[in-house]
């Protein structure tokens, strides 16, 4: 890890020397004169209720975290993980690694024009730990034991134990006005527009259908290196939808200005038109270099009938995934093959070297074959490879305990076994309907229905779902959020991403390694032996990833000729595109 014997450093590389030294300019993937003005309008879906982005209940308004909170420290886009200096402009890791100290700029202003003091980030920090906030920051951050205040713009977190990552992640944790609470509950705070530490502040809402950002006149760090050439747009709009199609055909009107697509038939068939023939409208396809991480059909194994590895293998060798890529996906796609995908985390072949040593430690709790065959999905590219698939998914099914009985798959007890996908998203009927399809000859009834983003949300949180489509996007550098998808401690709290409600001892153990892994290698053998238990775990139905993000725009932005490595494309506009001329009107609310 980069440390320094000075007192502090004003950017700190995961295992590496930041790209950028003391006293750069601006990062490459931004253009410092870059025009400032005009309107950004973007879509949301669903809808909202919420302008608070930290608690469990309710939905919060799009943008609130990339346009309102600002955190001390600032991640580059090209780089695995490196952080820069924004609210802090200098930290300092202990020698024992079990403190850091962040030194807050003396410029930092809220957007009512207080400074951003010590207190401020130790509220911060308390308030998000406290039951009033949503309980997935209390796994992230529960290695922190305290936060003091030592003068007014100097604040140190105290570790319960060393941890690789922590000293970085506490750096990116959103820093919030006192102010805002004025006193009261966090948890009725969903309906008072916050005091922004970060570009934008808040200018008009009407719930569920839009609200618009307007740029902070007064913001202090617009020429910090971290900031330089971002954030252009003067204001920005997001406006509801009720699902992705009718936002697509909103766009098409002009409505917005940016579609990311998710679906590979409507990049395919739907973005096309009078629009883009005339180049109204630009098409284009950016290249990324992102963990994919994994995506798949989470099995919610908080229910009995998928407690049983068998049973879920089974559900995956029912997938087709070969057809639904030649038939549905137009052969945009690669399958998941890890949790990783995409990246020198995978665990490929067979485990060995420093590696196997360490599943060795463990080797009386895990399946003899996690150490004897390579995980691979399903695959179906040959000819009766399906029909093959479906006879190894009914022996494991009748070794489980299930067999047909009058047509339909039962146990000893005579109950039924069937699969109730919840979807929140219009589109994926036509990739269920040939998987149900398959299911059904093993003699499994699955049904999936589709509901509105409430009621999704509510279910969601409180594990309310058999099957669930679910991603679990991963950095280059996975750490702390591990705890909240995989550790077992998050399998009964509320709202958190572990959805297959995983609780394996092993996961847990190896979670613990990745986080306290000392450099990069150690990293890499840890996450891929994680990697390898966690397929062998069969917890979900992998899906799919690509290496490209799909995008459409009206042709009225200029943008760096430069691209990040590790970027998600709407965070990327927002950041560093701008108009091309400030000219351009949008209608009236």
């Amino acid at each position: 890890m980069y440390t320094t014997g000075a007192l502090a450093v004003p950017a700190m590389g995961m295992g590496y020397e930041p790209k950028y030294q003391t006293n750069f300019k601006h990062f490459d993937y931004v253009d410092p004169h870059a025009r400032r003005g005009g309107e950004l309008v973007l879509s949301g879906l669903g809808t909202f209720d919420s302008l608070n982005p930290f608690l469990l209940k309710g939905i919060a308004a799009d943008g609130l975290d990339v346009l309102v909170f600002e955190s001390l420290l600032e991640k580059s886009l090209d780089e695995p993980f490196s952080e820069y200096g924004l609210i802090a402009d200098d930290f300092f890791l202990a020698d024992d690694g079990l403190s850091v100290t962040f030194h807050i700029n003396p410029k930092a202003r809220f957007s009512n024009g207080k400074l951003v003091q010590a207190e401020d980030v130790k509220f911060s920090f308390d308030t998000l730990m406290s039951k009033s906030a949503h309980p997935q920051y209390r796994i992230y951050y529960e290695d922190v034991e305290s936060v003091t205040v030592v003068d007014e713009q100097t604040v140190r977190f105290n570790f319960k134990r060393k941890n690789r990552e922590l000293h970085m992640i506490v750096g990116e944790i959103s820093i919030f006005s006192r102010d805002w609470l004025a006193g009261g509950d966090f948890s009725e705070t969903d309906d008072t527009a916050p005091i922004s530490s970060g570009p934008y502040i808040v200018d008009k809402y009407e719930r569920g259908k839009y609200i618009r950002y307007k740029r902070n006149p007064n913001y202090w760090a617009a020429d910090l290196p971290v900031r330089k050439g971002m954030y252009n747009f003067d204001t920005i709009k997001y406006t509801y939808y009720k699902d992705s199609s009718i936002a697509l055909e909103a766009f098409k009107a002009g409505e917005f200005d940016f579609f990311f697509e998710n679906y590979s038939k409507r990049w395919a068939r739907s973005h096309v038109g009078p629009k883009y023939d005339s180049g109204e409208i630009l098409k284009t396809e950016l290249k990324h270099s992102n963990n994919a991480g994994m995506q798949g059909f989470a099995i919610n194994t908080r229910h009995e009938r998928f407690r049983d590895v068998r049973v879920r293998r089974a559900l995956s060798l029912a997938y087709d995934f070969a057809w639904a890529n030649d038939h549905l996906f137009y052969n945009q796609y690669v399958r998941c093959d890890s949790y990783f995908s995409n990246s020198e985390l995978a665990a490929i072949g067979l485990p060995e070297g420093e590696e196997l040593a360490l599943l060795n430690n463990y080797r009386d709790q895990l399946p003899d074959e996690i150490f004897t065959r390579e995980w691979l999905p399903p695959a179906t590219e040959n000819k009766g490879a399906l029909r093959e698939n479906l006879k190894q998914a009914r022996d494991l099914l009748k070794e489980a305990g299930w067999s047909i009985k009058d047509g339909v798959l039962k146990n000893e007890k005579g109950d039924v076994f069937s699969v109730d996908v919840l979807l929140v998203q219009k589109g994926f009927d036509r990739i269920l309907a040939p998987y149900a399809h398959n299911l059904k000859k093993l003699g499994i009834e699955m049904t999936y229905r589709t509901v509105d983003s409430s009621l999704y949300k509510r279910r969601i949180d409180t594990y309310d779902f058999d099957m669930v489509v679910t991603s679990f996007p991963a950095s280059m550098s996975p750490g702390n959020e591990l705890k909240n998808r995989f550790h077992s401690q998050s399998v009964n709290t509320k709202g958190a991403s572990n959805l297959p409600g995983i609780a394996h001892p092993v996961v847990d153990a190896l979670i613990e390694r990745v986080l306290n892994a000392e450099d990069r290698q150690q990293l890499l053998i840890a996450s891929r032996a994680l990697d390898r238990v966690l397929l062998f775990g069969e917890y979900l139905v992998p899906n799919w990833y690509i290496d490209k993000h799909r995008i459409a725009y009206r042709d009225i932005f200029a943008y760096p000729d430069y691209l990040p490595l590790y970027y998600e494309p709407i965070t990327l506009l927002i950041k560093s595109w701008w108009m091309k001329s400030i000219t351009s009107q949008k209608p009236a609310d």
